[in-house]
């Protein structure tokens, strides 16, 4: 049944109802009959005003919720009224809120995702032409064995840069995405540390630095993926330190966290890259101008997706440091 047919068959019951009331009025005596009309015409009245007015306010809902759909911001709130028609305008109200904030997700994740895609070819193209470059050299056959050599190890390292990096950003998207558990063991803080330092204790023999341990307590969390982000924080202290420096690595454990400081006694932290340092890429104008700016970044996402904090400030009177806290509860 359509509305037009609804308000005639409602009318028609109010017509009926007012006619059977006077007509037994009428038959009771002529007084109740008197009585009863004007009484049964205020009724429909009122139920003729009512339904007058809660058209009224359907048709501005509707009218509302157009402009809304054609893109309208505002809702006017202040508008709404108690009642059933009230409460169904603020469920519309919710809604239509909700679905704006998940329209404006949709956005800002289509935007970062072009960014991510645009970043990730920038730094794939750097890589990408130096090895074309190396393989055009390689098809000289005038060229000698020393520098066929020196091509064959530019290319091996380049090769090895891309591996890392394509590996690298598949295990930030995972993170990113949730799609990886993290697990809840608990080892030593020196065997954690231990098992980060691992790959980087010859290159940083080669480069004369001295790197330091000084950890007590135990480590709760993911042992792979948190050995994973605390060897990017000794890699870039190792790259920015330079020949005779020092890395050390302290941690502790007390009854609120589990904390570890990685610290070097290189340059330091440029005071405006300080802001941006865990962003996804970027590389301020202290880094390493071989690096791709993801290392740290990962970090921060292993570090935070185990409910810990990880902050980096300047040390004095020279050098950077990082700390991490991983807490034994809800902050």
């Amino acid at each position: 049944m359509n509305g037009l047919a609804h308000k005639a068959v409602t009318r028609l019951v109010y017509l009926a109802l007012t006619v059977a009331s006077t007509a037994l009025g009428f038959c009771l005596g002529g007084a109740w009959g008197l009585l009863l009309l004007p009484l049964c015409l205020c009724f429909w009245a009122v139920g003729a005003w009512n339904t007058i007015r809660t058209e009224r306010e359907l048709a501005q809902l509707s009218h509302t919720l157009n402009r809304i759909l054609h893109g309208e911001e505002h809702l006017g709130v202040e508008e709404y009224c108690e009642g059933e028609l009230g409460i169904l305008r603020s469920e519309i109200h919710k809604m239509t809120v909700r679905l704006r904030e998940q329209q404006q997700a949709l956005q800002a994740d289509k935007v970062y995702l072009a960014n991510s895609l645009a970043d990730l070819s920038h730094q794939l193209r750097t890589p990408l032409t130096s090895m074309n470059l190396v393989a055009e050299l390689l098809n000289k056959e005038d060229l000698a064995p020393q520098r066929r050599a020196k091509l064959c190890r530019e290319l091996s390292q380049l090769l090895g840069q891309m591996d890392w990096l394509v590996s690298t950003l598949l295990k930030l998207s995972k993170l990113e995405a949730g799609a990886i558990p993290f697990r809840r063991d608990t080892v030593p803080l020196e065997q954690l540390v231990a098992q980060a330092a691992a790959p980087f204790l010859i290159p940083m023999e080669l480069r004369e630095q001295t790197f330091s341990v000084d950890c007590s307590g135990a480590f709760t969390g993911d042992v792979h993926w948190t050995a994973e982000g605390v060897g990017n924080l000794i890699k870039n202290a190792m790259e920015h330190t330079p020949a005779g420096g020092s890395i050390t690595v302290r941690g502790r454990e007390n009854a609120l966290f589990c904390e570890l400081v990685v610290e070097d006694t290189g340059p330091g932290i440029d005071p405006q890259d300080l802001p941006h340092l865990f962003e996804r890429f970027y590389r301020g104008s202290s880094r390493n101008q071989h690096g791709f700016g993801i290392g740290l970044s990962l970090t921060q996402r292993i570090v935070t997706g185990q409910g810990g904090t990880i902050q980096a400030r300047n040390r004095t009177p020279q050098g950077a440091q990082f700390t991490l806290r991983f807490y034994k509860g809800t902050v």
